[in-house]
């Protein structure tokens, strides 16, 4: 029997690893943790992605944790409403025509009580080097060297396994870096009308407000160059100017990063399958990149199963090679240009969207490239 190891225990090389143990392969997943994640991080699942979740019988699990979001919204920084988007339109699509919004964190657990017996995780194994060969690959790991017919890397967008080879990671960085707040607060009552995923313009200071099960979370664009003190001293006045509640909000926890847009040549470095995050990053604008990055795990975790069965592996290069155009094509575009849109004046497509909400076939057509069906029809 092949054993596969996967590198990280986060959802796409969860997923990964229930692919290939359903099918009976024998999976090692090396997580350097001691447990799995517990920062929020992404929160909203698309359509497709919520199909493959039931495939893989998880999908009940995740519904009882998170929130059914059937709509979307658009609205105007110190204004009203833009345009508010039905999910319902994709029903000739999908069995599941809405978002559901709960934290990756949530779903991890799901994923590991859900691992057939072919697979197992190792908590506290590091990944500090790879030695690849014709074969298959030796994993050096904190804990002793681990043999593998076929090496995943899902171990995030610092990957280590990424690394190892010395594979480029080639892209940008953006200017400024998001400020995430989880907040306990009922933002429903300081913002009538808002819908559990909005969207909100200005040129000056755009945000978006997300309902998760347990809170509200606030993204809030901030300067690339201030010191992390100044703009966590900062964050209590911005989220009055987002809604003032009388007094200060509640605050749970807040954290600031920088944003790129990176992807590295090839998904495929002979017996090394890279996925998710070590493969390809995106800004957070629109939920895309834990969503495309399930969808690698499936895909690809898929064809490689085929592959163990006797398949061919030009099959398994044609999938690596689709899935980056994904990632290029509809992940990295569409991420970016909601970027562009949330920060610009752009009165036309202010338009746009209100004759989206009034047209629903014209919605459909967007809401199909936005929560990824599209991209599962993509050609490389």
């Amino acid at each position: 029997m092949s054993t596969i190891v996967v590198a990280g225990a986060g959802p796409v090389g969860l997923t990964a690893a229930m692919v290939l143990a359903r099918r009976g392969h024998e999976v090692v997943v090396l997580e350097q943790g001691d447990e799995l994640a517990t920062e929020s991080r992404a929160s909203t699942f698309h359509p497709p992605t919520l199909e493959m979740l039931d495939d893989l019988g998880v999908l009940e699990a995740l519904l009882d944790r998170g929130i059914v979001a059937t709509t979307f919204q658009y609205r105007e920084r110190g204004g009203g409403e833009i345009a508010t988007l039905d999910l319902g339109v994709l029903a000739p699509d999908t069995p599941y025509p809405y978002r559901v919004q709960c934290e990756q964190s949530r779903l991890t657990p799901i994923l590991l009580d859900a691992l057939p017996a072919p697979a197992r995780v190792l908590f506290g194994h590091t990944v500090d080097d790879v030695t690849p060969s014709e074969h298959g690959v030796l994993v050096h790991t904190s804990r002793g060297p681990i043999a593998a017919d076929w090496l995943i890397g899902a171990d995030g967008a610092h990957s280590a396994v990424r690394h190892a080879v010395g594979a480029a990671f080639d892209g940008d960085t953006y200017p400024e870096r998001f400020l995430v707040a989880s907040v306990e607060e009922d933002l429903t009552a300081a913002l009538p009308g808002i819908a559990p995923i909005n969207y909100v313009f200005d040129p000056a200071e755009w945000l978006v407000l997300l309902r998760t099960p347990a809170h509200w979370r606030v993204l809030l664009p901030t300067p690339g160059d201030t010191g992390d003190d100044v703009e966590l001293s900062r964050l209590p006045e911005r989220l009055a100017a987002v809604a003032d509640l009388g007094r200060p909000w509640r605050l749970l926890h807040a954290s600031l990063y920088r944003v790129h847009q990176r992807v590295m040549e090839s998904f495929r470095v002979g017996r090394i399958l890279f996925m998710g995050d070590a493969a390809h990053v995106n800004n957070p604008l629109g939920g895309l990149g834990m969503n495309s990055g399930i969808h690698d795990a499936v895909q690809m975790a898929s064809a490689l199963a085929d592959v163990l069965e006797g398949g061919s592996e030009s099959a398994l290069d044609l999938i690596a090679t689709r899935r980056r155009t994904v990632a290029v094509e509809h992940v990295q575009r569409a991420s970016h240009d909601n970027w562009k849109r949330l920060r610009e004046r752009d009165d036309g497509f202010r338009q746009h969207l209100r004759e989206l909400a009034a047209d629903p076939v014209a919605a459909r057509a967007y809401l199909r490239r936005a929560c990824l069906l599209d991209s599962l029809e993509a050609r490389p």
